[in-house]
């Protein structure tokens, strides 16, 4: 019997989780939480043999809690589960330590087959992704990259927080830094996308958001 613990700030998601892996004769739900800081504390007791774990626990910070685990537990892989379109953040995700990155959206049987993969010592990523990390290592890339995937996990958090409409004040908050860092990570942000001006950051901040959330709106 293999135990997993949730890491998710929706309780509907982590009560879908718990009633998927509760049907399945070879996996236990052996925990759950709804924050970074909740499941550094509570994975150690809990000591599964996988975290699944969403990325945006609080703006991006899903990518943190992987490296943090990761220096706290190296030995209890984790597979992540997101809405956010894995084309900007699978790469993102195994460079801080995740076994595998799946998609919300994705059947049942991908994410219990992405599951079982990872306890058996693979790697789950979908065949897109795969092809893309695979072009990245060989020099080669499958299309023109964005200017987003220029920017540091940090600097990608900070983006999304100003796509959000936070002040300067709530992403220092968000994001446990100070406003002085907080604008010096504006700053490079603003080089590294071409932006002349604070408010064209922000527009191009606004628009990627509305993106992200278009994609993963639920179709008719």
């Amino acid at each position: 019997m293999h135990r997993v613990f949730v890491v998710d700030d929706h309780p509907v998601m982590r009560r879908g989780f718990q009633f998927l892996m509760e049907a399945e004769p070879d996996l236990e739900f052996c925990g759950e939480a709804a924050s970074t800081e909740e499941a550094l504390t509570l994975v150690p007791d809990a000591d599964p043999d996988l975290v699944l774990a969403d990325i945006a626990l609080g703006g991006l910070n899903g990518l943190e809690f992987v490296k943090r685990l990761g220096a706290l537990r190296p030995h209890i892989p984790v597979l992540v589960i997101s809405l956010h379109d894995e084309s900007h953040y699978a790469d993102r995700a195994l460079r801080a330590g995740a076994r595998g990155y799946v998609m919300k959206d994705s059947d049942d049987r991908d994410i219990l087959d992405a599951i079982r993969r990872i306890l058996t010592g693979g790697f789950a990523f979908s065949d897109a992704v795969q092809q893309q990390l695979f072009l990245a290592r060989q020099g080669r890339t499958a299309s023109p990259a964005s200017p987003i995937d220029s920017l540091s996990d940090r600097e990608l958090e900070l983006f999304h927080h100003i796509g959000r409409g936070l002040t300067t004040a709530e992403v220092a908050r968000a994001m446990h830094i100070s406003p002085k860092t907080v604008e010096t990570h504006r700053t490079n942000v603003r080089e590294k996308l071409g932006a002349t001006t604070t408010a064209e950051l922000v527009r191009r901040a606004v628009l990627w958001v509305q993106e992200q959330d278009a994609a993963r709106a639920p179709t008719a």
